[in-house]
């Protein structure tokens, strides 16, 4: 573990002055209630773990302040204590970190030191357990190439005790050489990004660019970045989370471009008691800090500003929130597990990765026009399980956490996350229990719906293509034609898994690919590309087939 940021020296809080960085490393040293206020106000002290740590001894300040004669005066500890814990309202562990202190002054004042003592080395093992976690999470997400990440803000050793936590898995990464580039935001307020991350990265030998907060859209959609990582200064009981403002920003950009979103904090961050994001007090920082700059005013006298030191991004735009319990693909999945040894509802980190390509390949199928609306779906199969779109979400906006987990021996969920699998989860787990199928896709293009429409019938029907080149990509049995099954589109949807269970079976050669009479096409694969890319050849091939007439029913199909 690395140098604490935080120490206590005979009777005085020591740390670093974050406000004269990265001009000057300077110490600030704290011996009074009112010290510790103003340092944690003025951003001085700064950092959702530091600041309840620097709480903690802060009790112990108030305690040692008001202590006369080996007793102690425990209603005006009380009193500091509250000053201390309103000095920030967003980040729940300053309240945290004051309320776990003051609960061992009845225990008297080398108690609560010890406390505060046991809760600054704590925060150092909580953070370098959530970065590795955090860094296994990001290799496995984005694959074991050197990542290019983005990061918000300052969540290093400066904002907690020691390691950091999303800067923490940065580090951890480039222990690993597994770090190609860090872009940091600047981050208002106070540039904490350009003034601490980049401090920090240059500290720790990390290849990184500074770039304006506006820019980091940018970066993403030009192919510059493979995943945004950030901490927290809560995460509510629903998922939401509160960051430094300009996060909310980069999980909507995050979202669009198909990348990764992904929170580190420690457990103490988040805060169960608060019900929704919306219930979080966001603390207005100073119009000064808007109208100029260094001392330098740069807007015209009387400006009116609107300055928020955080924003809170909703949970449904989150990939995953890694703690030092690991991952949880849904905070508010697991809101009310607090003992690691009994959280057996975590989605494993595969769960998320399954999730994160299903989102992305439905983005790109949206766009095509393929899954309208709330149309199609997608499925991933994971050994007995198999990870399937939600229910009535649009395909243009899901996330990795739009997604249920559903057994494959029935269809029914096998998660806690409370959504309902897509209508036709019956055709996806049909097809996994007759086949060697990793991934299914069923989709609407247009030109095989409409082909599907003049073939369906009461039973189940085939559909003869030959003389095109895409056979070959479905796989069939001759090169030159393939016969491909079209199914009843019944109303009653697992009937229809039911006749492609049966039809599968008797027809063990059958083509990976099927039409629902009326209603898309679902292809299957050893993975999502080779489904997705089945879909297409299908696709492609009526359209050859509905300009050219080359096309036949088989006779007794009719």
């Amino acid at each position: 573990m690395d140098q604490s940021s935080i120490e206590w020296v005979d009777g005085t809080l020591v740390t670093i002055d974050q406000r004269v960085l990265p001009q000057e490393l300077r110490e600030l040293r704290i011996t009074t209630v009112d010290q510790l206020i103003e340092a944690i106000k003025s951003l001085a002290i700064r950092g959702a773990p530091a600041i309840g740590v620097s709480g903690a001894f802060g009790v112990v300040i108030a305690a040692l302040a008001h202590t006369t004669d080996g007793v102690v005066d425990t209603a005006a500890v009380e009193s500091e204590a509250a000053r201390i814990a309103d000095a920030r309202p967003t980040a729940v562990n300053l309240a945290w970190g004051v309320r776990r202190a003051l609960g061992k002054l009845p225990e008297g004042v080398d108690a609560v030191l010890a406390e505060a003592q046991e809760m600054q080395a704590e925060d150092g093992r909580v953070n370098l357990a959530a970065a590795t976690h955090a860094a296994d999470l990001l290799q496995q997400l984005c694959g074991e190439r050197p990542l290019r990440l983005l990061t918000h803000c300052n969540t290093g050793r400066l904002a907690t005790t020691a390691w950091g936590t999303a800067i923490g898995a940065l580090r951890v990464l480039h222990q690993r050489d597994a770090l190609a580039e860090v872009i940091v935001d600047e981050t208002r307020p106070l540039l904490q990004g350009a003034r601490l991350t980049a401090w920090e990265m240059a500290e720790a030998g990390i290849p990184h660019r500074l770039t304006i907060d506006s820019a980091a859209v940018w970066a993403m959609a030009t192919e510059q970045v493979d995943a945004v990582i950030v901490g927290a200064d809560r995460i509510t009981a629903d998922g939401s989370v509160a960051n430094k403002i300009g996060t909310y920003m980069l999980a909507i950009a995050a979202k669009q471009h198909g990348i990764p979103f992904i929170v580190v904090a420690p457990e103490s961050t988040r805060d169960i008691s608060t019900a929704r994001g919306g219930d979080i007090v966001v603390e207005q920082r100073a119009a000064a800090e808007v109208t100029g700059f260094g001392g330098v005013t740069t807007a015209p006298e009387g400006t009116a500003t609107f300055n928020p030191a955080f924003d809170v991004t909703p949970p449904e735009l989150v990939t995953a929130v890694v703690t030092e319990f690991g991952v949880l693909v849904d905070p508010a999945v697991a809101r009310t597990a607090t003992d690691p040894a009994t959280r057996t509802d975590l989605p494993a980190a595969a769960t998320i990765r399954a999730g994160a390509e299903i989102a992305a390949v439905a983005r790109g199928l949206y766009a095509n026009g393929w899954m309208p609306g709330t149309a199609g779906n997608i499925s991933v199969r994971q050994d007995d399980t198999a990870v399937i779109t939600a229910s009535g979400l649009s395909k243009g906006e899901l996330a990795a956490s739009d997604m249920v987990t559903v057994a494959v021996a029935d269809s029914t969920p096998v998660d806690a996350s409370g959504k309902r699998p897509s209508a036709e989860t019956t055709i996806h787990t049909a097809v996994y229990r007759v086949t060697e199928a990793d991934a299914v896709v069923h989709v609407h293009p247009p030109h095989a719906t409409a082909l599907s429409i003049g073939v369906g019938g009461a039973d189940v029907r085939t559909v003869r293509f030959s003389g095109y080149e895409l056979i070959k990509g479905l796989g069939g049995n001759r090169p030159d034609a393939i016969e491909i099954p079209v199914f009843p589109n019944h109303a009653d949807v697992p009937r229809i898994g039911a006749d492609i269970e049966k039809y599968l079976t008797e027809h063990p050669d059958a083509p990976p690919v099927l039409f629902i009479a009326g209603h898309g096409i679902t292809a299957w694969g050893a993975g999502l590309p080779q489904a997705r890319d089945r879909a297409e050849y299908l696709e492609a091939m009526c359209q050859l087939a509905i300009s050219t007439g080359r096309r036949e029913i088989p006779a007794g199909d009719n």
